[in-house]
């Protein structure tokens, strides 16, 4: 499927906007090399052999995504989950125009499709394409997403991604707020019938998740946010207490930290 938003050469090739924090996350090769297994705990990328690709890491988790991406599309092979990954934070993140995070979006979703179609066996080549399928999605409205065909493609592409990576944190989280999402938009019965989505497969999803990985911030946010979207006030409580945890986590990395000012915004709302 190709996206389409209007004018993508000239949106994105606007510089981005810095990540105000990298003093606080000085990554060196090193470091990254041997803090690997937390850094990677919910996405369970394979520590890379090639040492372009882990320069490119110390980059993303330093929080220069441009130079990141840059960096791993020119290490290719494991380097393009890098750029992959550092286009879509920054996007969901930090992009203030939504023109351009639509067209970034796009832009990701075709390059980590290509990537998956030649490394079939990539688990973060489907979870990326299927992570900016997903944020898309909520760009252009779930609804306008659902009748593209969208919901079902994330659906399948995260099922995979688990398939080939059964320790997959991530993916059972977007799996979980697939489920909670589509309920919230559609309802249950039509949710159920249409797209296969169900409010107890929702919050055992994130249960499986945080299983796996039991300090993912964005974990936390996820679940809490599922929570009020399929039980309403009467979670409130428990969905408080997953945004304060997340809230007062010390981050590990730049994507941590973006992780815990979403959750205290949450707060403070």
């Amino acid at each position: 499927m190709t996206f389409s938003p209007p004018d993508p050469t000239s949106l994105l090739a606007q510089p981005w906007t810095p990540f105000a924090h990298t003093q606080d996350y000085p990554f060196t090769p090193h470091l990254v090399l041997t803090q690997w297994s937390m850094l990677h705990a919910g996405d369970s990328e394979p520590l890379p052999q090639n040492p372009a690709v882990l320069e490119a890491w110390s980059l993303f988790h330093t929080g220069h995504f441009q130079q990141a991406e840059e960096a791993g599309l020119a290490a290719g092979g494991a380097g393009i989950t890098v750029a992959n990954k550092a286009a879509l934070i920054h996007a969901t993140y930090l992009e203030p125009s939504e023109a351009t995070r639509l067209a970034r979006l796009a832009q990701v979703t075709e390059r980590a499709e290509r990537q998956a179609q030649a490394e079939p066996n990539n688990a973060n080549a489907w979870f990326w394409h299927a992570y900016a399928m997903a944020r898309y999605s909520q760009g252009i409205s779930v609804s306008t997403a659902l009748a593209m065909g969208l919901g079902m493609r994330v659906r399948d592409t995260l099922h995979k991604v688990i398939a080939l990576s059964p320790q997959h944190a991530d993916a059972r989280i977007a799996l979980g707020a697939f489920h909670a999402e589509v309920i919230d938009k559609v309802g249950e019965l039509v949710g159920r019938m249409t797209y296969g989505a169900q409010h107890a497969l929702s919050l055992r999803r994130f249960q499986e998740a945080l299983l796996l990985n039991p300090s993912s911030v964005i974990g936390k946010i996820e679940y809490a946010s599922a929570l009020l979207m399929l039980e309403g006030e009467k979670r409130m409580e428990e969905a408080t207490r997953l945004y304060e945890a997340a809230a007062a986590t010390e981050p590990l990395d730049a994507l941590e930290h973006l992780g815990v000012e979403l959750a205290q915004m949450e707060l403070s709302e």
